[in-house]
């Protein structure tokens, strides 16, 4: 016996009505190359969105058809999340921080029809136009009055695309599974994987984000995702505000300003702001120069990479910011877990709850969790033991785009292999320990590098600290901490080494201290391990002889 209830479909245009009828006016903000104060509504962006639909109509693209944007987080690239997929499209969003064999890799991979391009990006794909063989049209995220000269054949500006089309459209009626947007994976090792993502799995993300204990978005909330929105669709952030009613503020170009990133929380009032910690470094940075306190900033979310004990302590104690880490992956749309307080945590002695805080926190409904051990069998929740970290869910893909050996990712039972480390307590809370390539063992035992970078942060003068293997004759391999110091500072390696003690176990504690001018990053702002263990190849030792 089947319940006799409606089989309304999960579309994204489920999410665009529901935002035109019950919040028309709540609004976006954003930072254009061409408007830096830009602002309108909801039922304003819709309008425009309903242009896009029909000017997409009329450059003879089938359903499904992959329409692609190299644009950051604005009001134009906000209007191509709806446009595209409730047209029927797949859109694409492309990180335009991959290396220029990747773009190519990747827009030929999805074959993408359309490419809409932000003006800082023209110079990355005019040097590349010739080995994109599927692109038919481009179109620049701009006006005409700012619209640059290009080479890039028939391009012309979205003002222009979208200019003298009807605010309203007929949008067509999608089975839910229908494919609505894709991103892919950073590419680290060998391509970059794509996943697709469906009209279904992204409604019930937005929904999993909205609940209270998740990033709890609600109609009384000013958002700024700066994490991008070519990056696994800014944490769902552009479904979910317009399906709460919360207002967007979007950086557009400034993502890595601090300055930029505290004038538009103070100017706009942003009491929930999301992203990678590397862009709070330096929100937190400039804050400390310029004396100023984010008032109205409730809440942050982070993720991409563990968050710093440091920048946890400086949200709270001079900004009475409440931080939650996340953790979440391109496979996971991307929210897996997210930290917030459960009732039971909430009465526990206050250097628990707080050393529960500093993890990635619990599995949100959509989400269910496991870690296994080398056979594959299931490890207990006791926040000891720990192993590769496996997920399933309705927003957890299945496969990856047009990629058989992705399978490889997936076990035999349906679940998806991480690639992270992690340990569960009792309390159902989850900790990164690492990254399975980027795991340090050392004499047969595992050491988190992760656990040792947070508490580098938290010493003076550290800016950004990583932690990687180097081999050891005796015990295979050894930590050893890179460190970029602050502006200015001189730390002394061997006080670094001895703030450890106490803290970890005392053979966690790394060998040696490597000072740099430089980390570098992946395109999506996390550390490369890859590339450090590529720089430090050679590296001795003390014990060695070095």
């Amino acid at each position: 016996m089947h319940g006799l209830m409606m089989r309304t479909p999960l579309t994204i245009t489920s999410i665009m009505r529901h935002a035109q009828i019950n919040h028309p006016h709540a609004t976006i903000a954003d930072i254009t190359m061409d408007n830096p104060t830009h602002r309108y509504t909801y039922r304003e962006a819709f309008e425009r969105t309903a242009q896009l639909a029909h000017a997409l109509a009329g450059c003879g693209l089938n359903a499904t058809d992959r329409v692609a944007t190299l644009a950051w987080n604005d009001h134009r690239h906000f209007e191509l999340y709806y446009g595209v997929s409730c047209s029927g499209y797949v859109l694409h969003m492309m990180n335009p921080r991959l290396f220029p064999e990747q773009v190519v890799y990747v827009i030929n991979h999805a074959e993408d029809r359309i490419l809409f391009i932000d003006p800082l990006f023209l110079p990355l794909l005019e040097k590349l136009a010739d080995k994109l063989p599927t692109v038919q049209r481009y179109v620049v995220l701009t006006d005409d009055a700012h619209m640059p000269q290009t080479p890039l054949p028939g391009a012309q500006s979205y003002e222009s695309f979208i200019a003298g089309h009807p605010t309203a459209f007929d949008w067509p009626n999608l089975d839910e599974d229908t494919a609505s947007s894709m991103c892919y994976t950073s590419g680290t090792t060998g391509n970059p994987k794509g996943v697709l993502y469906s009209h279904r799995s992204t409604v019930l993300h937005a929904m999993g984000c909205c609940m209270t204990d998740a990033m709890g978005v609600s109609s009384k909330d000013r958002l700024l995702p700066v994490v991008p929105m070519f990056h696994v669709n800014a944490w769902g952030v552009p479904y979910a505000a317009p399906m709460a009613g919360a207002d967007l503020v979007l950086p557009g170009p400034k993502m890595g300003d601090g300055q930029a990133l505290f004038e538009l929380i103070e100017g706009h009032q942003v009491t929930c702001a999301l992203g990678v910690p590397t862009v709070w470094l330096a929100l937190l940075e400039y804050a400390r120069k310029a004396g100023g306190k984010l008032a109205s900033l409730d809440r942050t979310v982070v993720g991409g990479s563990a968050c710093p004990k440091a920048i946890m302590d400086e949200f709270r104690d001079v900004h009475d910011v409440r931080v939650g880490h996340a953790w979440g992956m391109t496979e996971t749309s991307p929210m897996g877990t997210i930290n917030t307080e459960s009732r039971r945590v909430a009465e526990l002695a206050e250097d628990t709850r707080y050393a529960l805080a500093l993890k990635q926190g619990r599995g949100t409904f959509g989400i269910e969790m496991r870690i296994v051990d080398d056979k594959g069998e299931q490890l207990p929740w006791d926040g000891e033991a720990f192993g590769p970290l496996q997920v399933r869910g309705p927003w957890v893909c299945s496969a990856y785009y047009r990629q058989s050996e992705g399978q490889q990712s997936h076990t035999a039972d349906g679940w998806f292999d991480t690639g992270d480390v992690a340990t569960v307590d009792e309390y159902g809370y989850m900790q990164i320990t690492d990254r399975t390539k980027d795991v340090i063992k050392s004499g047969g035992e595992w050491i988190s590098s992760i656990e040792l970078e947070n508490l580098a942060v938290g010493f003076d003068g550290v800016a950004e600290a990583a932690v990687i293997g180097v081999a050891h004759p005796k015990w295979f391999e050894r930590p050893l901490l890179i460190v970029r110091p602050e502006e200015g500072a001189e730390i002394d390696p061997d006080a670094l080494l001895a703030s450890y003690k106490g803290q970890v176990a005392s053979w966690w504690i790394p060998d040696a201290v490597a000072f740099v001018q430089d980390i570098p990053h992946t395109s999506t702002g996390k550390i490369s391990k890859r590339q450090l263990r590529e720089r430090f190849a050679d590296y001795k030792l003390p014990a060695d002889g070095g």
